[in-house]
């Protein structure tokens, strides 16, 4: 794994707007415009180093795979923090009937810099963004600068493939809607959700296309419908399950929830079992199932232990995404107030240094298969909405 600089191609920027990513540039709080997409540098590996990836990241699913049907015979699903009956019963009956119900993707964050095992940092499998940059832009950027180059990235064709397995679990003669959010002010979820529905249609899928605040609730029917008024079957939504279990119509989500029995209304995808693949405590759980895994760092949900005189521990809320609410305590430092929420306590590994930058690799899961790599860095330890998405090749 190396990082070497490269100047960027001319009019980059519109390059990059026209495969899709529409801020290739992020406005920092001194008001500046810096490069989101950063093709000022780029990360080489050998192809002996992907496949030790990638065998690791297969690994480590089917490790978050075992650890999820662990909470659910066990009972323990509170222990993520879902107390709320209804939508435990909805994760646990999702797990069950999980060979009936679409599901697409995942993202693991990992610490890697080359000289050691990767370590899981954490998995988001229910709204995992930076999907556009990984499996689109860094391939045409990388033919068009290294041709004859190859690329951990098989995000694209994987994609199509897997919509194209999954449309016989879809309500028949129905269109696949997709919906962002539209307080996204970026764009972010707009692209991510874009790119997903054009590789449904390429799979051969019927769409259609909203955004989560136009889903209306019919009360005659008891159904959701579009900003048409027609029933909502099936949906994709970059909208997290926390949210979609909590806000105005969670009663109405569970009420019409199909989890793949056909007795609901409608089926969403990501699944309600995702919740327990997205929630920080899973790193506690999975550290509990297999200790001392060279792949994993030390983590637990009642507090730091002995993380706080040895290696120091990052206290992560179990629901945050983007870094948000994350702290770091290096080892030794002074005992912090109580967190307001709930947090796990991950064994401190501090993100490894590339020409002064702080870098994870966010490895991509499709159905069940490693798909591919997307690297970001960030000028501090937590890699947050500031950070620089960056391309990479297998030489």
């Amino acid at each position: 794994m190396e990082r070497r600089t490269i100047t960027p191609r001319p009019d980059w920027q519109r390059t990059v707007e026209e495969q899709g990513i529409v801020y290739p540039l992020t406005r920092h709080p001194d008001g500046s415009l810096r490069p989101y997409w950063d093709e000022s540098a780029y990360y080489v590996f050998s192809l002996p180093e992907v496949d030790a990836l990638e065998e690791t990241v297969g690994e480590l699913h089917a490790m978050c795979l075992a650890a999820a049907g662990h909470l659910v015979e066990h009972g323990r699903i509170a222990d993520l923090g879902i107390t709320d009956p209804r939508v435990a019963a909805a994760v646990t009956e999702s797990w069950h009937r999980r060979a009936e119900l679409p599901s697409v993707y995942g993202r693991f964050d990992l610490h890697y810099d080359g000289t050691g095992p990767a370590k899981m940092l954490e998995y988001n499998a229910d709204t995992p963004t930076s999907l556009v940059e990984a499996a689109s832009a860094q391939w045409f950027w990388m033919e068009e600068r290294f041709p004859g180059a190859d690329q951990w990235n098989s995000l694209h064709e994987r994609l199509v493939d897997s919509w194209r397995e999954q449309a016989k679990l879809l309500p028949p003669g129905a269109p696949l809607h997709f919906a962002h959010s539209s307080a996204d002010e970026l764009g972010e979820d707009l692209m991510t959700v874009a790119y997903l529905k054009e590789t449904a249609e390429q799979a051969g899928l019927d769409t259609d296309w909203l955004s989560m605040e136009e889903i209306g609730w019919d009360t005659l029917s008891g159904r959701f419908v579009d900003n048409r008024l027609k029933f909502i079957r099936a949906i994709f939504k970059l909208y997290p399950w926390e949210w979609l279990t909590t806000d105005e119509f969670a009663g109405h989500v569970l009420d019409t929830l199909d989890n793949g029995g056909g007795t609901g209304s409608t089926l969403w995808i990501e699944p309600a079992w995702k919740m327990l693949l997205s929630n920080k405590a899973l790193l506690a759980i999975l550290w509990e199932l297999y200790p001392g895994h060279p792949n994993l760092l030390p983590a637990y949900l009642d507090g730091p232990r002995e993380l706080a005189a040895t290696t120091g521990y990052a206290a992560k809320p179990l629901l945050g995404r983007e870094g948000e609410g994350v702290t770091l305590h290096p080892p030794g430092s002074p005992a912090p107030p109580a967190p307001e929420e709930t947090c796990c306590y991950q064994a401190l590994a501090p993100l490894p240094v590339f020409d002064g930058n702080h870098v994870v690799l966010g490895a991509w899961v499709v159905g069940d298969e490693a798909a591919g790599l997307g690297i970001r860095e960030s000028s501090g330890l937590i890699t947050d909405s500031y950070a620089r998405f960056l391309p990479h090749v297998i030489l």
